[in-house]
């Protein structure tokens, strides 16, 4: 939540005095600067902001923000922060997390976060791997991925980050990479921006575990051909000169195809704001592996009530109905027995 009254900050404000310690040439690094040079842009202040983590690499990610933070329970985070945008709407509430930690042990608590919308900034840095606890694999992990944890390779089908949140019906979906400042800073803008859950993944490389997981569609020299970068109400094109391009078939399947062979008229405008989430879901599995054309931008991006708003009103709905609550009465009241 903005504050017009805040003192106009640098990143050095932003940033703490605790030596980061991830490995040399980890994307999380990437992560970190885009987000350190980001906040002084948001016109809020480091005392009013909030970062909590659960276990992973990522999660030493408030360590290093010069704001409270909280390095809590493995998968637990958007739950701990669920209780503090609630009782403190007055914060930006931020959560960290990743692949392994929100989407296996945490789960659950991120599905119902996303589902309730409360008013939090997710970012689930994906990186198809448990680094932390030294290779194991992931909930994102490719099937027949070889890990310490599957040496005859992993025959469990991986979870699509954007499918999961979709499917929790997330009112802000969102997708980057860590090797793009810019358009992290960007995604990481809008998803600040919006009121409540906002779910961004980003494609994180482990460059100890699984190094170069994503080079096939986030390197330089590819991204023309491979990424597809989605902007609301502008047609879907991608390739060095905007001559491809994802039209929807009469089948209703979503389909890359040659500008030249269907007509520009064909080819799909994106519709971010669209209150039903079918578009968003196609264009999230639109990607068949990790070697073909990946859209990313804003998948989904539309006004929803927020849980905070929503709790708010509902008690002061009750107050004036009922007048002030009487504590004592309610710990005395029926159900109460008296133990010799």
């Amino acid at each position: 939540m903005t504050d017009t009254a805040v003192s106009l900050t640098t990143k050095k404000d932003w940033t703490s005095d605790q030596e980061v310690r991830w490995c040399p040439g980890c994307g999380d690094y990437g992560i970190l600067t885009a987000v350190q040079q980001l906040m002084p842009d948001l016109g809020i202040a480091p005392e009013k902001t909030v970062f909590i983590s659960g276990i992973g690499c990522s999660s030493r990610f408030p360590y290093y923000m010069n704001t409270y933070g909280m390095h809590s329970i493995h998968g637990r985070a958007p739950a701990i922060a669920t209780g503090l945008a609630v009782a403190r709407p007055d914060l930006d509430v931020w959560v960290i997390t990743g692949d392994g930690d929100g989407l296996s042990i945490g789960g659950n608590h991120l599905i119902h976060a996303l589902r309730r919308n409360v008013n939090l900034k997710i970012l689930l840095f994906n990186n198809r791997i448990y680094g932390l606890t030294k290779g194991q694999y992931s909930p994102t992990s490719e099937v027949g991925k070889v890990t310490k944890s599957t040496p005859f390779g992993s025959i469990d089908p991986p979870f699509n980050p954007l499918s999961v949140a979709l499917g929790a019906e997330a009112s802000f979906v969102a997708r980057t990479h860590d090797l793009d400042r810019k358009h992290m800073m960007e995604t990481f803008r809008a998803a600040h921006d919006h009121q409540g859950s906002s779910f961004v993944e980003i494609y994180q490389n482990c460059n100890v575990f699984n190094d170069g997981q994503f080079n096939d569609i986030t390197k330089r020299s590819v991204r023309d051909e491979m990424m597809i970068d989605l902007v609301h109400g502008e047609p879907i094109l991608f390739g060095a000169d905007g001559q491809r391009g994802v039209m929807m078939g009469e089948d209703g399947y979503l389909r890359l195809v040659e500008v030249a062979d269907v007509g520009i008229e064909r080819i799909l405008v994106h519709d971010a704001h669209n209150p039903f989430p079918s578009l968003a879901f196609a264009l999230a599995r639109l990607n068949t592996d990790d070697h073909s054309p990946t859209p990313f931008g804003i998948f989904r991006d539309i006004d929803r009530q927020e849980y905070t708003t929503a709790v708010s009103s509902q008690l002061a709905a009750a107050s004036e109905a009922k007048g002030p609550g009487d504590l004592e009465a309610l710990l005395r009241s029926n159900g109460t027995w008296t133990v010799d």
